[in-house]
């Protein structure tokens, strides 16, 4: 990793580790609902994934444990991995409060088989976490090393087409404003608040994305020798993405009148082989 990426990758962390006290207390993430019994987990995934009753589960880019320890109150051996340690504290303090077994590791995912030992049934992650990544070949090797022969990879994430897109408030339609080939280079974005609560008061100003294509994500788990079982796209999206989507009654975001002009989100589940 070059010194460039890494310098990048710290200012990405400094702001994870701000944000995590703000998404705790922010109605986004809804903590007392979860600590009321709430699972938060969409039903999408929780129909794509299965019955994970009895199984071991590695949430990946966790972040306090929220995903992850609803996981496990659906039956699943859960271990949550994120590289900020801010938020592996909240997730262990959560799980001890609510009583549910858990593990957490604090890594980079490129650093995961350094902190963590064995395989699990299934490899879980969602939502946003694939621009904080520079590198998708290692992430998809060590989504492979840490399936046991037959285990599931399972992805549901923002559409890479969706980036494109000005998302300033204010805007009205779609505009493409971003290249979707971007050759590996990170985008810098000025940092607003958070995705959970705009208003609030960030030191760090600004954070580094990288943009990738669906050949890219796919081709990855390839390469890293995972079989592809389905990939579904859907226009819609969990959350408002774009200030002029509508939010319908089962909780997803839509582009009025453009229903079906662009993907939104996509899911992807993949197979280590048994042999």
């Amino acid at each position: 990793m070059s010194t460039d990426t890494t310098k990048l990758k710290a200012a990405n962390l400094a702001l994870w580790d701000e944000w995590t006290a703000i998404h705790f207390k922010s109605p986004f993430y809804d903590v007392e609902g979860f600590k009321r019994g709430d699972i938060k987990l969409h039903s999408l995934e929780r129909e794509e994934v299965g019955d994970v009753s009895g199984k071991s589960l590695l949430h990946l880019q966790c972040h306090f444990g929220l995903g992850t320890l609803s996981w496990a109150r659906l039956g699943a051996i859960v271990t949550g991995a994120d590289f900020s340690s801010k938020a592996i504290d909240a997730a262990r303090a959560l799980a001890t409060e609510t009583g549910i077994p858990a593990q957490f590791v604090c890594s980079e995912i490129d650093k995961l088989p350094e902190n963590l030992t064995g395989t699990f049934d299934i490899v879980f992650t969602s939502y946003g976490i694939l621009p904080w990544l520079p590198d998708l070949k290692r992430w998809a090797q060590v989504i492979a090393q840490f399936l046991k022969p037959g285990g599931v990879f399972y992805i549901v994430e923002a559409h890479p087409i969706s980036y494109i897109f000005d998302d300033d408030q204010g805007t009205t339609d779609l505009a493409v404003r971003h290249r979707y080939f971007t050759q590996g280079q990170p985008i810098e974005w000025k940092v607003q608040g958070s995705y959970a609560d705009r208003t609030a008061d960030v030191r760090q100003p600004v954070s580094y994305e990288w943009m990738h294509t669906m050949a890219d994500v796919i081709n990855a788990l390839i390469g890293a020798g995972l079989t592809i079982e389905f990939l579904h796209e859907f226009p819609f999206i969990t959350w408002q993405q774009f200030p002029f989507m509508v939010e319908g009654a089962d909780g997803y975001w839509r582009l009025p009148e453009r229903e079906s002009s662009v993907p939104l989100m996509f899911s992807i589940r993949a197979r280590r082989p048994r042999n």
